[in-house]
């Protein structure tokens, strides 16, 4: 076995914890146990690189192999007075015992999770190469109105099956969801990994959505727009009757309260009407011949703050 970490795991004596924690990772990747069943020679390598790695991965543990008082396994090399007092079995009492080697690990979703956090501990070889298995990515396409509204879907995997998804109401677009347990599986009767979702919502035809609000165009007849009135408005939710001021010019922006996305807690958003009057599309005899008898048509001059 070498003596030198940092050649077993191939890295300049300078490197950066995340450097050293990279090279292990790509080396324990090719070399643990689980992935060379029977290769005495792989389980060997990755005890070594193992052990290096728990050298390195501790600033105090790899300060003292640098200064030559341990060597690769974290024996003592030579007691000194000033540390000689703490110097120990290597037990939990120990001074310079680290249990948490692995525990920048601990966090991470992957193949050796669950293993790093087990050989931090201890434990028996059977829960020490017991690992989560990998998470899937897939992603699928929802309707608008599902998004808004939450529905029940399905998504086809490569090899067949399809798994039942919850879209939740309010889902964004671009959000993931996690389907716990439906990734691949475990190593040595660890746990599966998770599914994870990527959701992409089609957009609508006339609804866009605003954060938890929803913006639409109404289109309005000129006599709607002149007398107001009720009008019919399209939500999420199903249509409502909104009422329409008298007088209500193109582009006035109305507020349906509590009709937009779903918000944790039980609230939602508002829906915003944006008015468009619309003349008819067949010219008439009559809205022409008022308009050119209006007389007050020509005191008006609705782009007058427009001037440069």
């Amino acid at each position: 076995m070498s003596q030198d970490p940092y050649e077993l795991l191939g890295v300049k004596r300078d490197a950066t914890q995340k450097e050293i924690q990279g090279a292990f990772r790509k080396l324990a990747k090719k070399l643990h146990p689980d992935l060379n069943p029977g290769d005495k020679k792989a389980e060997a390598k990755f005890k070594e690189i193992s052990a290096a790695y728990e050298i390195l991965s501790d600033e105090e543990k790899r300060g003292r192999f640098d200064r030559g008082e341990i060597d690769v396994t974290g024996s003592e090399q030579a007691p000194r007075n000033y540390y000689r007092d703490y110097a120990s079995s290597g037990g939990p009492g120990d001074a310079y015992h680290n249990g948490a080697g692995f525990a920048d690990f601990g966090d991470a979703d992957d193949l050796f999770a669950s293993f790093f956090s087990r050989r931090a501990g201890g434990g028996s070889r059977g829960a020490q190469f017991r690992a989560k298995g990998e998470d899937r990515r897939f992603s699928m396409e929802v309707d608008f109105l599902d998004a808004v509204n939450g529905a029940q879907s399905q998504v086809r995997l490569p090899d067949g099956p399809a798994l039942d998804v919850k879209i939740p109401p309010g889902t964004r677009d671009g959000q993931t969801l996690r389907l716990r347990g439906k990734g691949e599986p475990g190593f040595g009767g660890g746990p599966a990994g998770d599914a994870l979702i990527d959701v992409h919502v089609r957009p609508h035809r006339f609804f866009t959505r605003d954060g938890d609000d929803i913006r639409l165009d109404l289109p309005v007849t000129l006599r709607e727009a002149v007398l107001g009135g009720k009008v019919r408005v399209p939500t999420p939710s199903g249509p409502v009757n909104l009422t329409l001021p008298a007088n209500s010019s193109s582009g006035k922006v109305l507020r349906l309260k509590g009709k937009g996305v779903a918000k944790r807690g039980g609230d939602a958003g508002d829906v915003y009407v944006t008015l468009k009057i619309m003349l008819p599309e067949q010219p008439d005899e009559q809205l022409t011949a008022f308009a050119k008898d209006w007389a007050a048509a020509d005191t008006q001059d609705p782009r007058k703050n427009m001037e440069a």
